[in-house]
């Protein structure tokens, strides 16, 4: 019996719903199967049972999401990078997202997410504007 409930016990312990930190140069874009390779751009989606599926770029992202092959009730982390802060993930709810063509994304949606309002990155960009998840959703077909 005592064993029985190490086993019952550890088995709970491997069930942590965790991101996964990205692998630049190793890790495949789940949709289109390109190599992560640009630091300041990366997404990942983590289903509720703790499938990551992992995302070179936004638009990437976005076509799986609402590709419609698992209920968006079924993600429990929805993250990109923070453009400003390589290899950290923001909840997409919580980011500011920047749309520029002056963005070089590795898929071309030319946006960036930021953890907060104002970036410093963006007085770069000549022209930009700044979305929402929700903008985000609607203006890469939902």
């Amino acid at each position: 019996m005592r064993i029985l409930l190490i086993v019952f016990t550890l088995s709970f312990v491997g069930c942590a719903v965790e991101p996964e930190p990205l692998t630049y140069g190793t890790d495949p874009c789940h949709n289109c199967k390109m190599t992560l390779m640009d630091k300041k751009f990366g997404a990942e989606l983590v289903t509720t049972k703790g499938k990551v599926y992992k995302f070179d770029d936004i638009n990437c992202m976005l076509s799986f999401y609402n590709s419609g092959s698992m209920h968006k009730e079924n993600y429990e982390h929805k993250l990109m990078i923070d453009f400003s802060q390589p290899g950290k993930f923001i909840n997409v709810e919580k980011a500011y997202f920047f749309k520029s063509d002056e963005i070089k994304s590795p898929m071309a949606s030319g946006v960036a997410a930021f953890e907060t309002k104002t970036p410093a990155s963006a007085k770069a960009w000549k022209a930009f504007s700044t979305l929402s998840w929700d903008d985000l959703q609607k203006q890469f077909g939902e």
